[in-house]
């Protein structure tokens, strides 16, 4: 494996993928803002460019709806752990292990635009390696309950990290991109995003290996 700075390059994580001939489950979880679907989405392009058949399954299309939200008066904390359908989400991920690979299982996926879950927005069916990205994928019931299931299900799990103003300059510009002011922007970032991120970030020695983002590569902590 070639080091450049100390930096690993996409494709270099991509050989850190083991092989096999079974569907392999790799987990990529940390805080919010920290670029988790964008490393999800290059490692998925090196593998397919290396004959890898791969697929990104996001934790985020296991939002509960906007309408549950707002009748269990939680609407102002979405993206917590209690505002995931966490039952359905280790379900899936248990047929996606448990579903032989050629056999189509749908996932969900979530769409900012309307700021709801889409059935079915992406169909896993030859592909070897799912990579399942999303905040809360090494919390045990202790941290949040209804989570402690999703790291026996995930064959491996990384840990993707970023300094914190970096995570609150990413996590303002998204709310502000969705529609909300700044004012409220920040008041989702301080009263919710970086309590998750804290969350997230005491279980991240879980991770079997722990990453941050270094211009076109990443670091290993």
């Amino acid at each position: 494996m070639t080091w450049a700075n100390d930096t690993l390059s996409v494709g270099e994580l991509a050989q850190r993928v083991p092989a096999g001939h079974e569907r392999f489950l790799l987990g990529i979880a940390g805080p919010p803002g920290a670029g988790k679907s964008t490393l999800a989405q290059l490692l998925c392009r090196a593998l397919i460019d290396a004959a890898r058949p791969a697929v990104v399954a996001p934790m985020d299309g296991y939002h509960l709806r906007n309408e549950v939200l707002l009748a269990r008066n939680a609407l102002a904390r979405k993206g917590e752990p209690d505002t995931f359908d966490a039952a359905s989400f280790i379900a899936d991920l248990r047929l996606l292990r448990e579903t032989p690979v050629g056999v189509a299982v749908p996932w969900p996926l979530f769409d900012r635009r309307i700021d709801e879950p889409t059935e079915a927005g992406v169909i896993v069916r030859d592909e070897r390696i799912a990579l399942v990205e999303g905040n809360y994928l090494l919390l045990t019931d202790d941290e949040a309950p209804g989570w402690a299931e999703v790291r026996g299900l995930l064959d491996a799990c990384w840990y993707l990290d970023a300094p914190r103003p970096v995570l609150t300059e990413r996590l303002l510009h998204r709310h502000i991109v969705g529609g909300r002011t700044p004012d409220q922007a920040s008041a989702k970032v301080a009263g919710s995003d970086l309590r998750n991120a804290d969350l997230i970030a005491a279980s991240r020695h879980r991770a079997d290996l722990v990453l941050t983002a270094a211009g076109r590569g990443y670091r290993e902590n």
